[in-house]
C-alpha cells in the first residue's frame, strides 16, 4: 500500500495509517452498539438458527425431501414419523423445509451481494470521477432505476426464462441501480472535504485517496442500504418461485412450495403456512437487523 500521504504531508492529520484506524475505531463502536440492541442480538440469533439448519440440512432432515407417497398426502403437523406435517405429493414437509431455506437463501443474497460490489464501484467512480463519467454511469443505472423492482424482476425473469440461474441474475440486475445511486451520493458528498483535498494535495494518487479516504466513508451508507434490501430480494425470490419464474419442481423451495401447496389451504391450512412463515421470519429479522445497523452506525467517527 503507497504511504504516499505519509511521507509528504507530515502536518496533516490524515496519513493513511491514521486514516485507517479512524475507520476501524468506527466499525469497532458500531460492533458493540450491534451487541448492545437487544433485537439486533435476537434476529441475528434467529437468523445464525435459520441459516445454520438449512446448510446442515444433509445431515438433520429426517427423510429425503424428494419422496413422495400417496398414501401419507397432506399429513398434520405432528403426525407420526413428519413433525411438521407432509405436502400435497406426500414428501416430509420439515426436510423439504430445510432444503428449499438452502435454495431461498441462496436466491436472496447472492444478488445483493453481486449487486453490492458492481453497483458500489460504479457509483463509488462515478461520485469521485463526476463529469463525464458520472453522466455516462448513472445515466446507464437510470434506464434500469426507473422500472419497479418487482416489475422489473417479473419482465426480467420471464424473458429470461425460469431457473435458479436466471432468477438471481434477474434480481442482480434490479440491485445494481439502487445501490449504484447511494454509492454515487456518499461518494460526491465526500470527494470535495478538506482531508481529500489534502489527500491530493500531498501527492496521493487518485486510487489511494480513493481506496484509503474516499471508500471508509461510502462503505457505511451502502451496506446498509444493501442490508435492507437483502429482505426484499428474498420476498422477490420467492415471489418469482411461486409466479413460475424462479426453481422449478421438484426441487424445493419456500416460494415454490407456497405455490404447490395453496390449493390444499383449506385441508391443512397450518402445513400450507409453514413456508410463508420462514418467509416472512427471514424477511422480518434482515429488516430489524438492517435498522439496528443504521442506527449503530450514527456515531461520529
Amino acid at each position: 500500500m503507497s504511504h504516499a500521504i505519509t511521507k509528504s504531508n507530515m502536518g496533516q492529520p490524515h496519513s493513511q495509517g491514521e486514516a485507517q484506524a479512524r475507520v476501524l475505531g468506527y466499525w469497532t463502536k458500531v460492533a458493540r452498539r450491534l451487541l448492545r440492541d437487544r433485537r439486533a442480538v435476537i434476529c441475528g440469533l434467529i437468523l445464525i438458527v435459520l441459516l445454520a439448519s438449512v446448510v446442515a440440512a444433509p445431515w438433520i432432515s429426517p427423510a429425503d425431501p424428494y419422496h413422495a407417497s400417496i398414501l401419507a398426502r397432506l399429513k398434520p403437523i405432528g403426525a407420526a414419523g413428519h413433525l411438521l406435517g407432509t405436502d400435497e405429493l406426500g414428501r416430509d414437509m420439515l426436510s423439504r423445509l430445510l432444503y428449499g431455506g438452502q435454495t431461498t437463501f441462496v436466491m436472496g443474497i447472492t444478488p445483493v451481494l453481486v449487486a453490492l460490489m458492481i453497483g458500489g464501484a460504479l457509483g463509488l467512480v462515478a461520485g469521485f470521477a463526476g463529469g463525464a463519467v458520472n453522466m455516462i454511469i448513472m445515466r446507464t443505472m437510470d434506464v434500469f432505476y426507473a422500472f419497479p423492482s418487482v416489475l422489473l424482476a417479473v419482465a426480467l425473469s420471464g424473458a429470461l426464462g425460469s431457473g435458479t440461474g436466471n432468477a438471481i441474475f434477474s434480481l442482480t440486475l434490479v440491485f445494481i441501480a439502487p445501490i449504484a445511486r447511494v454509492a454515487e451520493t456518499a461518494a460526491t458528498e465526500v470527494r470535495h472535504l478538506d482531508f481529500v483535498d489534502a489527500a491530493r494535495a500531498s501527492g496521493a494518487s487518485a486510487s489511494a485517496v480513493l481506496r484509503v479516504h474516499v471508500l471508509g466513508h461510502v462503505l457505511g451508507p451502502v451496506i446498509v442500504y444493501a442490508s435492507s434490501l437483502t429482505s426484499l430480494s428474498i420476498v422477490l425470490a420467492a415471489g418469482l418461485s411461486f409466479l413460475g419464474l424462479g426453481v422449478t419442481p421438484p426441487k424445493p423451495d419456500w416460494g415454490l412450495m407456497l405455490s404447490t401447496l395453496r390449493q390444499s389451504v383449506y385441508v391443512q391450512p397450518l402445513v400450507v403456512a409453514l413456508p410463508g412463515l420462514l418467509i416472512f421470519i427471514a424477511s422480518l429479522c434482515l429488516n430489524l437487523l438492517s435498522d439496528a445497523l443504521r442506527r449503530a452506525m450514527m456515531v461520529k467517527r
